[in-house]
């Protein structure tokens, strides 16, 4: 446990669960391989069978709660749903994500997190996200807007650079 706690709990993370669901993850991928402890024959193989099973609990645990999963989960069918096929739009699909995450990075953590958690879930519920960030649920909205504001200004700001 000591060797892999650290990598379950950056999957369960990287997942962008929240901190008691990545817990439950790694709580319950330890119970698995408890369960399944006689099957494994090669102790060399322990840590890629941890990944494997903390990833499918993740995404059991994303499906449950109803929200969107990470886009490297998506399969490729599901991305060209999204995006239309062709090379130039997949190309500029994925360099219109990369300097939206450059804009991201540069607001403040508050920020970052009020809008991430907004995002995320299909219908935000603003008692979470008050709870979750100990916002008050009145100041959400116009926190939010100042934060789209600020974004607006940093993608602004990206796309007049040379």
């Amino acid at each position: 446990m000591d060797r892999y706690t650290g990598m379950v709990w950056a999957i369960a993370r990287a997942h962008q669960l929240s901190p008691t669901d990545a817990a439950d993850v790694c709580q319950t991928v330890w119970l698995r391989l408890v369960e399944h402890l006689d099957r494994l024959r090669d102790p060399s193989l322990v840590a890629g069978w941890l990944a494997t099973t903390t990833r499918h609990e993740c995404l059991r645990v994303l499906k449950l709660a109803g929200r969107e999963l990470p886009e490297e989960e998506l399969s490729l069918d599901q991305r060209s749903r999204e995006v239309e096929s062709s090379p130039e739009s997949v190309v500029l699909h994925n360099e219109s994500r990369a300097l939206l995450r450059k804009a991201l990075e540069r607001l403040s953590l508050r920020c970052q997190m009020l809008l991430k958690a907004l995002a995320m879930a299909p219908k935000p519920n603003y008692a979470e996200v008050s709870s979750a960030l100990g916002i008050p649920v009145g100041s959400i909205g116009p926190t939010r807007q100042r934060c789209l504001d600020y974004l607006r200004r940093e993608l602004a700001a990206q796309q007049a650079l040379p």
